[in-house]
C-alpha cells in the first residue's frame, strides 16, 4: 500500500474523516482534505411575523415573550432573537416593546448574557415580570385610537 506524501499532517475534525482517508488512501486515490472553498448562497426566504399585541393608531407593537432562549441547543430562542432584530431592522417605523416574564433569565444555559441585557444591546424597549410599564400605559391611553 502506497500512502500518499504528506507535506503538513492533515488534522481530521472526526474519527469518521480518518476513516474515509485511510480507505482512500489504502486505494491509492489522490485527493486534498479541505483542500479548497465551494462557495454558495443561502436563498433569502421572506417570512411574516404574527405580533402578540398591536395598539391600534400606534406604530407600537408589544410581545410578550415567557421563553425566548434557554437551552444551550434551543436554536428555536436563537431564531426567536434573530427574527426580533430582523423585524427591528426591516421595520424603523415600529416600535416594539417587549414584556419579559422574567428577564434576568439567561439566553441559554450557562450565558451570562440575560434577556434583559440582548434586549438592551439590540435597542429594545422592554419591561420584566410580565407587567408593562405604566409610563407606557399611559402613553397609549393618550394615542391610541378604540
Amino acid at each position: 500500500m502506497a500512502r500518499r506524501p504528506i507535506l503538513v499532517e492533515a488534522r481530521y475534525r472526526s474519527d469518521l474523516e480518518r476513516k474515509v482517508a485511510d480507505q482512500l488512501d489504502g486505494a491509492g486515490v489522490p485527493y486534498d482534505f479541505e483542500g479548497q472553498w465551494v462557495r454558495y448562497t443561502v436563498p433569502a426566504r421572506e417570512a411574516k411575523y404574527l405580533p402578540d399585541f398591536t395598539i391600534r393608531g400606534t406604530d407600537i407593537i408589544i410581545e410578550a415573550k415567557g421563553r425566548f432562549g434557554g437551552h444551550k441547543s434551543d436554536a428555536s430562542g436563537a431564531q426567536e432573537r434573530q427574527k426580533m432584530i430582523l423585524l427591528k431592522e426591516q421595520h424603523p417605523d415600529k416600535r416594539f416593546v417587549i414584556v419579559f416574564q422574567n428577564a434576568k433569565k439567561p439566553i441559554y444555559k450557562g450565558s451570562k448574557t440575560t434577556y434583559a441585557k440582548w434586549a438592551t444591546d439590540h435597542g429594545f424597549e422592554w419591561s420584566d415580570r410580565g407587567v408593562v410599564p405604566a409610563s407606557l400605559i399611559n402613553e397609549l391611553k393618550k394615542t391610541s385610537t378604540k
